[in-house]
Parts: structure tokens; sequence; C-alpha cells
């Protein structure tokens, strides 16, 4: 690993000891459910609306009763709460004929479902079944474009840069970290750079001096 990336990561530990996923689930079904909700919307916003939904319809089976009209009311609090209920009722209903009810684990099975994409693919395994992965949400992606660890305005791109920078032990705790430190500190609009223990690193802030 080059010797500032693992200076980031050592100094975002520190900064982030906690730095976890913040979705709530119990099943790699339910953190699907809850990653395929997050699209444009808080984890905590996500969180309130899965706690209430899990009670009921914790799997595909029991997920399968609800209409597409009962999910939207469930979830209508979400954005794109339309759109994200016809596409959870298709993905449970695939899980269900295509893979026994039970998620699949890899990268191509994932993203073969209706509205689970490649981030979706990399939470899922990275939290469900402890497979290195980064996924690259919107904090990810602009921190680590800001700090100078990857230089792409492609998502994908941006992931294998991150594969190539950090080793893969580090992957799934990397994306914690840089996911809080987009909350926290790099925020999209007038980052907290005068607070930030990274910014003497940082190739966003040397150009902002």
């Amino acid at each position: 690993m080059k010797q500032k990336t693992k200076f980031i990561l050592e100094e975002l530990k520190k900064m982030y000891p906690d730095a976890r996923c913040e979705l709530n689930f119990n099943t790699p079904f339910q953190l699907l459910v809850a990653t395929v909700l997050s699209a444009q919307t808080t984890d905590k916003k996500v969180n309130e609306v899965t706690k209430e939904l899990f009670k009921s319809y914790p799997d595909v089976d029991s997920f399968l009763t609800l209409s597409r009209e009962e999910l939207e009311e469930k979830i209508k609090v979400i954005g794109l709460y339309r759109n994200k209920s016809k596409n959870l009722l298709l993905l449970a209903q695939k899980l269900k004929d295509d893979y026994n009810g039970e998620v699949p684990c890899s990268m191509e099975g994932i993203t073969s479902l209706p509205g689970a994409g490649r981030k979706t693919a990399n939470v899922v395994m990275s939290n469900a079944f402890n497979i290195p992965a980064i996924a690259v949400d919107t904090h990810v992606f602009r921190v680590t474009n800001r700090l100078g660890l990857a230089k792409s305005d492609k998502v994908y791109e941006v992931e294998m840069q991150l594969q190539k920078q950090i080793d893969k032990d580090q992957w799934t705790l990397a994306h914690h970290l840089f996911i809080f430190h987009g909350r926290a500190c790099c925020i999209a609009r007038n980052p907290k750079c005068d607070k930030c223990n990274l910014k003497e690193c940082c190739d966003y802030y040397k150009l902002k001096k």
C-alpha cells in the first residue's frame, strides 16, 4: 500500500473509530432491501422505515405477500418510493424463482436483480458476506477524488483505482471510513478543510489555498 494511502487510512481510523455500516439489518435480504432503499436517501431515514417494515416482512416469502400499493404506502417517506417499490417486489420474486429465496453472494448474482447495481452488490457482499469490496457512493467518490486516491469522473474507474491503492483486507473498512469522513467533514459544499487532519496531503485543499 502506498505511503500516502496508508497515512490517510490510519488518520481516518483515529478520526472515526466506530466507522461501520449504519444500515440496520439481520439478514442478507434485509441489507439488500435497505441498500436499495438508501439510494438518494439517508441511512437514518431508511432505518426508520425498515424498523417497522421488517417486523412484519422480514424475508422473501413474507415480502411477496405485499402488493405494490401496500409497499409504496410503507416506504413513501423515502425518495423515489414508487420505483423502489416496483424494483423490490421484482427483486424478491427473482430471488424466489432463481435463488431459492436466498441472496446470492456474487457481483454477477446481485447485479442480476432488479434495482441492484454494482454499489448495492458491493455493500451486500462486504457487509452481509464479509467479502472484501469497495462500494463507491457519492461520499466515497467525492472524498477519494479530493484526496487524490482516485482520479476519475466515472464511478467504476474510481472503484478499480481504489482497489489498486488499498490492500484488499482494508477495502470494506476503507469504504466506511470515507463515508464517515464525507458526512462529517469532507461535505459536498463548503467542506470543513480547516478542521481536517488530512488537509496537508489533500489535492483539493492544495488547489483551494
